[in-house]
């Protein structure tokens, strides 16, 4: 017998320098008596973040508990798969967050809640919402006038209202000892463990039961069908590709000089832009009334000054970027850090520290040079910018301030004309992220030297939604049929992940279609499976062949069937399910059930 346990957040507030603060699973795990013989191991990301923890240990005496815990709710966005497999193992779900991190809960609300919804749609099992900690503001005004404290940590209400969405059990634990830990979480957790061992064993009682009154001749036993091979997800490289821009610079549209024009660094509008709104005012992407805030004109004013490009050094290009004086001679020297910063996604903050500690060497120095750094980075109307340059707050800034410029003119370069319409984009853009346009863009190719850009053998639609990968690095294809066209088009180009997404979006769509709706559709299968061959995509054409197999019955029925080449029919025919065995064998079992005049007890 075992119980399974996922548990779903983290205990730390989001502010928290606090890296030993205690884990609520991990000190039930310890403290609790009927907790015995506890293991542990850890599952990471293709990036080193812890994804979740597993804990085995033996409770009640000899019932095994499994307890995930994920600390972080990117497993949502990277690994939906994962993720939904957890929660339908679960017997009992825990979600956890820290009554003094505001901005934590709303995203949990707001992001999370309706994928927790989602996942639980077809299951009855239990939510415990914990909320940890003592308010660090003491009780929130009611008075609807004061809001400070409604913002700095999360209410009881909202809690329970929050519990009342989800249909859970709502906890408050003060602090993580003896008695919230074993008394209070740990008997609630505890009751829905024996409630989730008495309904398993319930479950099994009655299967013991049907299997007795079944003792007669048995009716042929149908295997289950091959398993199909599984395609897995390959690891997103997004924040790499566009840092690999200021390696070697290609389609570089900016040159930032000392006063003295001694050196030169180069980068590009459309990355300095995603990230800042000080460049996005340097450049004339928005006006001065635009931003609203007097503090980022001022640094704009005191750090750049756009130049005229007479007295500069000629760069070998045809089209000139445009010349930047800097006019803070200190801030120059580690322009290529802060630049490093910025194209690494700008949110490995505590690195940037490190590296401008190690040139300057002089603490005054260096502080200077972070506080104008937090000026590019500020948030028009914010009054501290300090906390926006944390690493866990601005992980995703690329994916999010990339797509305000996608299918928009604003900075771009070149323009694709497709089936009659044009779609402006950004070269650096689309260099960074596709090596079939970088080496379009700076080979010896026409397109070179073209702000005009044909485009041939792709709808318009199927190309705005490759763009759109290349800017955000996600898509959301429409239907089986646009996920095959984007999956074609990223073949032409030769975007691999995105070619391997829509093949996972299209096996994802097909498992789930039931049955009558399999035998009824007029999509054709087969024709998905000449188009995956053609294009290269082996994995999927491996599973459409198993698909077709494993639903034999319905696919044979089908015009499209005939279609199989020779090769594919043996395959189809050798890995069939249901087996031309069991239905010999089902043919018997009835021709003895009509000699014996008797009625089948299971058919």
């Amino acid at each position: 017998r075992s119980v399974n346990v996922v548990a779903f957040g983290s205990e730390r507030d989001g502010f928290s320098e606090d890296s030993q603060q205690p884990s609520l699973i991990r000190s039930y795990l310890g403290r609790s008596a009927l907790v015995s013989q506890i293991d542990s191991s850890s599952s990471a990301s293709h990036v080193g973040n812890t994804v979740f923890t597993e804990y085995q240990a033996c409770v009640f005496g000899n019932v095994k508990l499994v307890v995930h815990d994920c600390p972080v709710w990117d497993i949502f966005d990277s690994d939906w798969y994962t993720s939904r497999s957890l929660i339908g193992g679960a017997d009992v779900i825990v979600i956890k967050y820290s009554v003094n991190d505001k901005t934590s809960f709303q995203e949990l609300k707001d992001s999370y809640v309706p994928m927790i919804k989602k996942a639980l749609n077809h299951c009855s099992v239990p939510v415990i919402i914990s909320a940890i900690g003592a308010r660090k503001n003491g009780v929130p005004c009611t008075c609807p006038l004061c809001t400070s404290d409604r913002r700095s940590c999360v209410t009881t209400s909202e809690g329970v209202q929050l519990a009342k969405e989800l249909g859970a059990t709502y906890l408050e634990l003060h602090t993580l000892n003896d008695f919230y830990i074993q008394k209070y979480f740990g008997g609630v957790l505890e009751y829905f463990m024996i409630q989730s061992l008495n309904q398993k064993s319930s479950e099994k009682m009655k299967k013991r039961k049907r299997t007795q009154k079944c003792r007669r001749v048995q009716p042929p036993q149908l295997e289950q069908p091959e398993k199909m091979p599984i395609l897995k997800g390959e690891a997103s490289h997004y924040a790499a590709d566009l840092h690999s821009l200021l390696c070697c610079c290609p389609c570089a549209d900016v040159a930032f000089y000392p006063e003295d024009l001694s050196t030169v660094v180069e980068a590009h509008k459309i990355i300095l832009c995603s990230v800042s709104h000080l460049f996005m005012l340097l450049f004339e992407v928005k006006s001065p009334a635009d931003i609203r805030d007097a503090s980022i004109v001022r640094a704009a004013q005191s750090l750049f000054a756009v130049e005229a490009g007479a007295a500069f050094p000629p760069l070998p290009r045809s089209v000139p970027p445009v010349k930047v004086v800097v006019k803070d001679s200190v801030f120059c020297s580690c322009l290529p850090d802060i630049l490093h910063f910025i194209y690494s996604g700008a949110f490995q903050w505590e690195r940037l520290e490190e590296d401008i500690k190690k040139k300057l060497k002089d603490p005054e120095k260096t502080e200077h040079v972070l506080e104008k750094v937090k000026c590019i980075l500020k948030t028009p109307g914010k009054l501290n910018p300090v906390k926006d340059c944390r690493s866990h707050q601005i992980s995703r800034l690329y994916s999010t301030s990339l797509r305000l410029f996608f299918n928009t003119p604003v900075l771009a370069d070149v323009i694709f004309k497709i089936q009659g319409a044009t779609v402006p984009a950004h070269r650096a853009v689309l260099v960074a992220r596709c090596e079939v346009m970088a080496a379009m863009f700076n080979g010896n190719y026409l397109e070179a030297n073209s702000i005009l850009v044909p485009v041939y053998g792709v709808s318009k639609d199927t190309f705005l939604s490759f763009l759109e990968y290349l800017y955000t690095d996600s898509c959301c294809p429409a239907s089986i049929l646009q996920a095959m066209s984007l999956l074609i088009c990223a073949e032409m180009y030769q975007v691999m992940r995105l070619q391997h997404i829509c093949e996972l979006y299209i096996i994802t769509q097909l498992q789930s279609m039931p049955s009558r709706e399999l035998a009824s559709t007029s999509l054709s299968i087969v024709s998905l499976l000449k188009k995956a061959k053609f294009h290269n995509s082996d994995c999927l054409s491996t599973w459409l062949l198993h698909f077709i197999a494993t639903n034999y019955l319905i696919f044979s029925q089908k015009p499209e069937f005939q279609d199989l080449s020779v090769e594919e029919r043996d395959f189809v025919e050798t890995h069939r399910w249901p087996s031309n065995l069991y239905l010999k064998q089902l043919a018997d079992y009835r021709n003895y059930i009509h000699s014996q005049k008797c009625h089948c007890t299971v058919m």
